[in-house]
């Protein structure tokens, strides 16, 4: 698993440095670090976006939706610390870490993956509470929610902090190109053992059962809920329909968390207490691969199940979109609207039929065009036709003022035709 070699360093001497190589097949390899690169930028954007959802409905916030924050906050430590030196080890056939770097990496991912796991658990307690004993789950408050989730990450640091304590052991993983706790460690060490059954009972049996029987109850409680309903109303009504997305997002996060975790710890308790020799590496590879995935699909289980969440950003959504095109149709009208030569040919001609006492010609073609296109630069010169009408000037003393003749009463307009 690991191989000790020396590197030649400067003035000839050399030290003994540790590389991991990869123990599965170079085809292998890319295929994993593939993943691992598809699964991080969907991650960021999912997450990222979740976040931006959350924070441009931050005054409307519920109480138990920071739980959903957090676990964003969660994965996205996850694929921020993992994936990048996760997949170009995959890419290259060999950890590009050394050890200090090794137990760094695997502290961040039981640290962020407890975390989600642990955060997944609470969000399933509190939302059977709301939906099954709402007399104690309507005075669900923020400060509750903040007191939970400060016992989240105690709980996940508590975990993470073992190994480095004594209790448990970090190491690479059977493949070689990634880090995580030493599942060969029980075979050699008792304090290793017991480490490694407090983390499958209460990080994994613990919270899948509560997540299991939390939502189970929350269907039965929704089933009976909607029976009593739809005897005095249509089941075509909003608490039906609220109904159904409780059981498609209970449905949704129970099967997201078994997919995720139960490969990975399977195959780590086989290889911790039945027979290691039996497990290829590439089962490890792929239960990995199977853990870093919830990162993937948290975001997308709520931001598609719930209402709230969905409607924000399909309303943000919008905005930008005409936002967008409004820049782009007004970048289009200014440049539309520079004037052409023909259009300043037009001016001129316009300019030329001046009189010589300053004051232009209300009936001409060309200055019509050139009031046009003074009022709208963007017309191109092309104005609508209208009927032009015919002016008066009439002198009254030292002053004159000019008319439109069809203004003028019928004695004035005979005194001028």
């Amino acid at each position: 698993m690991r191989n000790w070699k020396c590197s030649v360093v400067s003035q000839g001497d050399s030290v003994p440095t540790s590389s991991f190589l990869s123990t599965i097949s170079k085809e292998h390899d890319i295929l994993i670090g593939t993943t691992y690169v598809t699964f991080g930028i969907l991650s960021l954007v999912g997450n990222g976006i979740l976040l931006f959802v959350a924070y441009r409905k931050k005054t409307s916030l519920k109480p138990a939706e920071v739980f959903v924050i957090n676990l964003s906050v969660s994965d996205l430590g996850m694929t921020i610390s993992l994936f990048p030196l996760a997949s170009s080890s995959a890419f290259a056939h060999r950890w590009l870490g050394n050890d200090i770097i090794c137990i760094i990496y695997a502290f961040c991912g039981v640290l962020f993956g407890l975390a989600s796991l642990t955060n997944l658990t609470v969000l399933s307690s509190v939302c059977w509470l709301k939906v099954c004993v709402p007399n104690f789950g309507n005075k669900f408050s923020f400060c509750h929610a903040y007191l939970l989730i400060g016992g989240v990450w105690c709980y996940s640091l508590f975990f993470a902090i073992g190994p480095l304590t004594g209790w448990g052991r970090y190491g690479s993983e059977p493949y070689g190109t990634a880090c995580c706790i030493d599942w060969y460690a029980p075979n050699h060490s008792k304090a290793a053992m017991s480490y490694i059954v407090c983390l499958f009972v209460f990080c994994y049996i613990v919270p899948c059962g509560i997540i299991i029987f939390s939502y189970v109850f929350i269907l039965l409680t929704v089933k009976s809920s909607r029976q009593a309903v739809q005897q005095h109303m249509s089941p075509q009504n909003k608490i039906t329909n609220a109904h159904t997305l409780i059981i498609k997002l209970s449905v949704a996060v129970c099967i997201g968390f078994l997919t995720a975790w139960s490969p990975y710890a399977f195959v780590a308790m086989w290889a911790a207490f039945i027979n290691k020799t039996e497990l290829p590496p590439f089962a490890f590879a792929v239960a990995a691969i199977f853990a870093k995935s919830s990162t993937l699909y948290n975001p997308i289980i709520y931001l598609v199940f719930k209402p709230n969440f969905r409607k924000s950003l399909c309303r943000d959504w919008l905005t930008c979109r005409q936002t967008l095109c409004a820049c782009v149709c007004k970048h289009a009208t200014t440049r539309k609207g520079s004037f052409t030569p023909s259009s300043q040919h037009r001016r001129e001609e316009c300019n030329s039929t001046r009189l010589s006492n300053g004051l232009p010609e209300n009936h001409g073609g060309a200055c019509r065009q050139c009031q046009c296109l003074e009022r709208d630069p963007g017309s191109g010169g092309h104005c609508p036709e209208t009927t032009p009408q015919r002016t008066a000037r009439i002198l009254q003393g030292s002053t004159h003022r000019e008319m439109v003749v069809s203004q003028l009463s019928n004695e004035m307009q005979s005194d001028f035709l």
